[in-house]
């Protein structure tokens, strides 16, 4: 009688040991990433998913949690990519911004012989030489942000 007691103290026992292994939680954090672990985040609402026993196809040989950190690999590698790609068109967006701004600066300076300015509450007329510098400058703006999309383009298909 001791024995079966002492048996079904000892299941009873290992029985939420084993049930709290097997818990999966999912999340998504702030940025939209999600998250998947054994424990509940502290100050997050989780989602517990149910873990099926056995091996898929694709993942023979490896563990539930090897699983789990593959796939929050590969899910971090994505959110990087956009990330990039995001900073990547945000950057494009600028060059071209530049260069139509100093074309039109350009454009501007040839087509006009005398460019009044206005400094300190007094409109003047910009010299010969100030006109030549303020070309000069326009003409670099120019070449480093309309020719990085040809270099880039470059890039790509190497």
């Amino acid at each position: 009688m001791n024995k079966r007691i002492l048996t079904l103290a000892f299941i009873l026992a290992a029985a939420p040991l084993a049930a709290s292994a097997a818990s999966v939680y999912k999340w998504t954090d702030e940025n939209g990433v999600t998250h998947f672990g054994d424990r509940q985040p502290t100050g997050q609402q989780a989602e517990q998913v149910s873990v099926r026993s056995g091996t898929s196809s694709g993942s023979q040989g490896q563990s539930p949690q090897e699983q789990l950190e593959e796939l929050e690999a590969r899910q971090a590698d994505e959110a990087e990519k956009r990330e990039e790609s995001a900073v990547e068109e945000a950057r494009r967006k600028q060059r071209e911004a530049n260069c139509s701004t100093a074309q039109s600066n350009l454009r501007i300076l040839d087509r006009n012989s005398r460019i009044r300015i206005e400094e300190d509450g007094e409109q003047r007329y910009l010299s010969p030489e100030e006109i030549e510098e303020q070309r000069q400058k326009f003409k670099e703006i120019a070449d480093e942000n309309c020719g990085a999309d040809k270099d880039t383009q470059a890039e790509r298909q190497e």
